[in-house]
């Protein structure tokens, strides 16, 4: 089977695309991250929090240093290094900007890797009805300031979540940065990731939903704790 590595942001789109790519053996996360490795370059997210993410769904994550002027070149440098340990192909969640789909297949060309998009070409609306329907679970966990109150960070990624985006003017799955997702469960996680305390950092224009604490839960506990829960529910309701 051909191996390959997923563009990783920890979000809903990324996740999607990971899952949906038959026939391609995920054997690397790669997520590019800030000079001082704390947070990755696009979403701002704790580089620890997706080291914890990894561990989750049970796939190694490479971090790779870099900086808007380097971002390329650095990106080849460690495609270049896929290559060698016998990585194929590079799955990417862009769904339909021709100019990041241009990047990415003259980037993995260069070096002779296949680029993947599952994503590609589908409607907002479709994308994120599959995620939801495919069992993953995520929150909002970094957006714009002036399109986004500070209510909506940690917000779960759900039907009333989607209303109430169709109710602004934005592109729905936040194609244009208006807001990122960070993904805590779903079909391919083999534990889940909770969150216990977190808090709000405002940088430049953009809220930031900053994780503090978070443990790991058994999914086997968590689905019977909550049927549990459930048919209590129920019976008080007789």
């Amino acid at each position: 089977m051909l191996k390959g590595f997923v563009s990783w942001s920890g979000g809903k789109d990324s996740c999607l695309s990971c899952y949906k790519a038959k026939g391609i053996e995920v054997v690397y996360l790669l997520n590019m991250v800030t000079i001082d490795a704390k947070r990755s370059m696009t979403h701002g997210i704790s580089s620890e929090v997706l080291r914890a993410q990894s561990e989750c769904i049970g796939v190694p994550i490479i971090q790779k240093r870099t900086t808007w002027d380097t971002y390329e070149q650095n990106f080849k440098d460690i495609l270049n290094e896929l290559k060698k340990r016998g990585v194929g192909a590079g799955i990417f969640g862009d769904i339909d900007l021709q100019e990041h789909r241009d990047w990415v297949e003259r980037v993995c060309s260069a070096v002779g890797i296949t680029s993947v998009l599952p994503l590609w070409g589908k409607k907002r609306e479709e994308v994120l009805k599959e995620f939801m329907d495919s069992g993953f679970e995520a929150i909002l966990v970094a957006a714009k300031a002036d399109l986004f109150g500070r209510e909506w960070l940690g917000r779960r990624v759900d039907k009333s979540f989607v209303r109430d985006l169709q109710k602004m003017d934005i592109d729905l799955c936040g194609e244009n940065g208006e807001y990122h997702t960070f993904v805590t469960d779903g079909p391919m996680f083999k534990k889940r990731l909770k969150i216990m305390e977190s808090e709000e950092v405002l940088r430049g224009d953009h809220r930031f939903f900053h994780i503090l604490k978070y443990r790991y839960e058994d999914k086997y506990e968590y689905e019977n704790k909550h049927k549990h829960n459930g048919l209590k529910n129920a019976r008080g309701k007789l």
